[in-house]
């Protein structure tokens, strides 16, 4: 691992909330990820199941954790299954964990090889009344590929086709979306990391260097600092690329005159940063483009100030919508007549501003949350509007990682710089 040990107590904690939620005799089970191939003998990097590591800390594939609170044995009650190792995997990938080092590292005592599994799974399913299994059920996934989770609830319900069965995936929503301060303190972590990425940027900005160029600047900082790789693919783009929100080509050359978005981010421990800055190839902003970023850093400070525990993520938007409103008014980007006339499904401000401006983060870059409840202390939301004009040339995003707080929130990316005057004075001095 690259990231430094993480205390257990967080994946003790975890489960202990989570078998809160079961009801009496019931059992739940998480799987890892697959190592996903590419061609020839070739394979991805592993990405460990979010969901088990939340519950575990375990950050290895074919690991199966089972939560059984009600188990007559109390050796039962947690167990977790790994891979066992031997010389062949440690002379070839390197060793697995041990049995010791998995109880040291997720806080639990029964740790079995994954090859004992079926035979001792027969025994403690069979004093379980219901069956709690996990999916991806996030509002966004699509997943053509079939999952380690979903070859399970296969296999699971053919052997057993006689329990009732129940999904997780509510529960860890729930849970997911309340971060423990031991989660802050890894957050906070990753989000230094990358800024310390952002800073080295202003320092190697200027006319005729490529994107892709600045893309290396990033993965160099984050690496050299423990962070194995982007938390989604980066977005550096230059001039009108910037009102492709989607735009991850990065192979252009930064031209002088134009500003480069940088929507980028990184991992740490599995938790995620997400930041976005607009910064000018040649130190110097124009006066055109100081109208639209300030326009855009107002709304941006607004909206910091509407997340807050008590207000609901979908009247939050609407609130952010009549900032941005107002703020495309006064640059004369629409008119009156155009708000009078607004669709309620599409406003107006949408020519221009046509996302969100926070989603859930965590360790998921677009975390798992609850969108129809309140916003409550503890949950992690970005903060990122922005304002498009591709007639112009002129795309410009501003976001950061706000922790929501009983007496205030907890900018993790305030290092990062934003203001005018002190993007300009970094970047020529």
């Amino acid at each position: 691992m690259r990231y430094d040990p993480i205390d257990p107590q967080l994946f003790i904690d975890n489960r202990k909330r989570f078998v809160k939620h079961l009801p009496e005799g019931a059992l739940a089970v998480f799987n890892a990820n697959d190592i996903l191939p590419t061609n020839a003998d070739g394979t991805l990097p592993f990405v460990q199941n979010r969901d088990l590591f939340y519950l575990s800390g375990v950050d290895q594939e074919e690991t199966i954790l089972v939560l059984f609170p009600n188990a007559f044995n109390p050796a039962h009650r947690e167990i977790l299954f790994l891979v066992e190792t031997n010389d062949t995997l440690a002379r070839w990938e390197g060793a697995k964990l041990t049995k010791e080092q998995a109880t040291k590292q997720t806080g639990i005592q029964s740790v079995f090889w994954l090859s004992e599994f079926e035979k001792i799974f027969k025994d403690v399913v069979s004093q379980a009344q219901k069956v709690y299994l996990n999916s991806n059920e996030h509002l966004r996934a699509s997943s053509p590929v079939e999952s380690r989770d979903a070859r399970f609830r296969k296999w699971i319900m053919e052997h057993y086709p006689m329990h009732s069965y129940d999904r997780s995936a509510p529960i860890m929503h729930r849970l997911r979306a309340v971060k423990s301060q031991f989660e802050i303190d890894i957050m906070q972590k990753a989000c230094d990391i990358n800024t310390k990425a952002f800073n080295r940027i202003l320092k190697v900005l200027k006319p005729g260097i490529m994107e892709y160029e600045l893309e290396a600047e990033f993965i160099h900082e984050y690496k050299r600092n423990g962070a194995p790789d982007f938390s989604y693919t980066p977005i550096i783009a230059s001039g009108e690329s910037a009102c492709v929100l989607h735009y991850i080509e990065n192979d252009k050359v930064c031209k002088d005159g134009d500003l480069v978005l940088f929507d980028c981010g990184n991992w740490y421990a599995n938790y995620a940063s997400d930041v976005t800055r607009c910064y000018p190839v040649n130190g110097r902003f124009t006066d055109r483009q100081k109208q639209i970023y300030s326009a855009v850093l107002r709304v941006e400070k607004a909206a910091m100030e509407l997340l807050r525990p008590g207000n609901q993520l979908h009247e939050y938007h609407k609130q952010v919508g009549e900032l941005m409103t107002k703020e495309l008014l006064d640059l004369k980007l629409i008119d009156k007549t155009d708000v009078k006339n607004e669709d309620p499904n599409w406003p107006a401000y949408k020519k221009y501003f046509m996302h969100g401006t926070s989603h859930y983060i965590g360790l998921d870059v677009h975390d798992v949350g609850l969108w129809t409840e309140k916003m409550e202390v503890g949950n992690v939301f970005t903060c990122e509007p922005g304002i498009y004009i591709p007639e112009e040339g002129i795309g410009i995003r501003i976001e950061d990682d706000i922790v929501l707080g009983e007496d205030g929130n907890l900018n993790m990316t305030a290092g990062i710089p934003k203001e005018i005057e002190e993007i300009e004075e970094i970047m020529n001095s």
